[in-house]
C-alpha cells in the first residue's frame, strides 16, 4: 500500500517552517507518529466523532462549513480526497441523524480518551493523547478563532488542555 502512496506522503519531513502549508492528513500523519495516512484519516474521524458528540448541533454544522473547501490530502485514491469537511461528518447515517436530534453528551476526560481508544484503533505504543493532539493541531490550523473559541468550551478539562496545547 506504501508503494501506491503519492511520493510526498512517503517524505517525512522534520522542517517545521512548511508545516501550516502540509495537507491536514498528513500533518496528523507525522505528529502523531503513525504508519500511514489511511490510519491518519480513520483516527481524525474518530477524534471528530466525539468531539461532535460535546458540541451542539449548530456548533457542529459551523465547524464543517469553515471545513469545506480545504483537501484532507491531495492524492489519486479517492477514498484520501475528500474534503476535511467530510471527515467530520458521520459516515453512519442512522447515527448521523440521532446525534442532530439528541442533546450534547456529558463526557469527562477519561471516557473521551477511551473512545479514542477503543473506536480509533491507534497502533501498540502510540499514546491517544498524542493522536488527539496531532488532530486538534492540524484541525486549528483550518479553523477561525471563532470556532477553535467554540470547540474549546465544549471540551472536558484535560482535553480541553489538549485542544489549546495543540
Amino acid at each position: 500500500m506504501k508503494d501506491n502512496q503519492p511520493q510526498s506522503l512517503n517524505q517525512e519531513s522534520t522542517n517545521a517552517i512548511a508545516s501550516k502549508n502540509k495537507p491536514f492528513l498528513e500533518k496528523v500523519k507525522v505528529k502523531a507518529g503513525l504508519e500511514d495516512i489511511f490510519d491518519a484519516r480513520d483516527i481524525s474521524e474518530v477524534v471528530f466523532r466525539a468531539m461532535r458528540d460535546l458540541m451542539s448541533t449548530e456548533a457542529s454544522d459551523r465547524v464543517s462549513d469553515e471545513l469545506k473547501g480545504s483537501k484532507a490530502v491531495p492524492s489519486e485514491d479517492q477514498s484520501l480526497q475528500d474534503d476535511i469537511s467530510e471527515l467530520w461528518k458521520d459516515t453512519n447515517p442512522i447515527v448521523s441523524f440521532l446525534s442532530r436530534i439528541r442533546p450534547v453528551l456529558k463526557v469527562d476526560d477519561e471516557t473521551f480518551l477511551f473512545r479514542i481508544r477503543q473506536e480509533g484503533g491507534v497502533q501498540r505504543g502510540i499514546d491517544p493523547e498524542l493522536v488527539v493532539t496531532a488532530v486538534f493541531s492540524a484541525t486549528k490550523d483550518e479553523l477561525s478563532k471563532d470556532r477553535i473559541q467554540e470547540i474549546g468550551e465544549a471540551l472536558p478539562g484535560k482535553i480541553r488542555q489538549l485542544w489549546e496545547n495543540a
